[in-house]
């Protein structure tokens, strides 16, 4: 049957909303088919929701999601091997991953992946290949695919629409940072001729990202941007599906588990990104 359909989620990695917030923060979710049809994308909040919105987007037996938020945390302490291997092999793009371990309080990602598996899906930690059918989730991170995919252009280092670079004030950041998105979704939007492509303007929500510029309030600025890492994180899904392991690597794929059971990232991935890369 193959995969015929393509989810990004920018899970909230908190469980619930912190301090007094009772409502869990707000997760991105996006989907597109196999040409880059934005069919469906928008937010929703906590687990149950997100679990949810899978049930009545997802093609049964046809839908690879890719998830950024860690799935498998199996080390007790200190980084995992995928999360250190994110900055090994990306760093020179200024993009490093947080630290993730089973004492870490914000785990959602593992909790979602383990409702899916309850309900049918399979986690599968990409050392095998791209699926070629089924309910299937794995990891990735959206920072990776900016600077590995060549179509997105950002050869030197990642773009400012997230973090704050030192070298930027603090009272020009929102500024700098709305332009760096807007930026960001031209870019994307050049992948409407892509292989696989994205057409950001194929749904109404999507499109707004092209007709309204990014706002700098900022709730209004995370509400947008966690729509982005969903739509980077659904055309991920698709990269890795059409073109495996030439365009995109495995991190973390050493572990000595079970086969698919590995914690890993798929990530876009330039020549120069990959292990068995050696210095010019």
């Amino acid at each position: 049957m193959g995969i015929e359909r393509y989810i990004g989620i920018d899970l909230a990695w908190a469980q619930s909303g912190a301090g007094r917030r009772t409502k869990p923060n707000e997760t991105g979710v996006a989907a597109i088919d196999s040409r880059g049809v934005v069919v469906e994308c928008g937010w929703t909040f906590g687990i149950e929701e997100t679990v949810a919105w899978l049930a009545k987007t997802a093609v049964d037996g046809a839908t690879l999601v890719f998830v950024d938020a860690p799935l498998v945390v199996d080390n007790p302490a200190g980084q995992r091997l995928c999360e250190r291997e994110v900055g090994q092999r990306y760093g020179r793009w200024k993009v490093s991953a947080n630290s993730t371990n089973q004492s870490s309080p914000r785990r959602a990602g593992v909790l979602l992946r383990e409702r899916l598996e309850e309900s049918g899906w399979s986690y599968d930690d990409g050392r095998g290949g791209p699926p070629t059918g089924g309910l299937v989730l794995s990891e990735c991170y959206p920072y990776t695919a900016l600077v590995g995919a060549r179509e997105l252009g950002y050869d030197k280092e990642r773009p400012t629409y997230k973090r704050r670079p030192v070298r930027v004030p603090t009272a020009q950041w929102r500024a700098v940072r709305a332009e760096a998105c807007d930026t960001l979704i031209a870019r994307m939007a050049g992948l409407a001729t892509a292989d696989p492509p994205l057409l950001l303007s194929s749904h109404p929500v999507s499109r707004r990202l092209l007709d309204e510029p990014s706002p700098q309030r900022a709730a209004d600025y995370k509400h947008r941007e966690d729509l982005i890492d969903a739509l980077l994180c659904a055309w991920t899904a698709a990269l890795w599906a059409r073109h495996g392991p030439a365009r995109c690597q495995v991190l973390g794929g050493d572990s000595l588990v079970s086969p698919g059971r590995a914690p890993t990232i798929i990530a876009p991935a330039r020549p120069e990104q990959r292990r068995d890369s050696r210095p010019s």
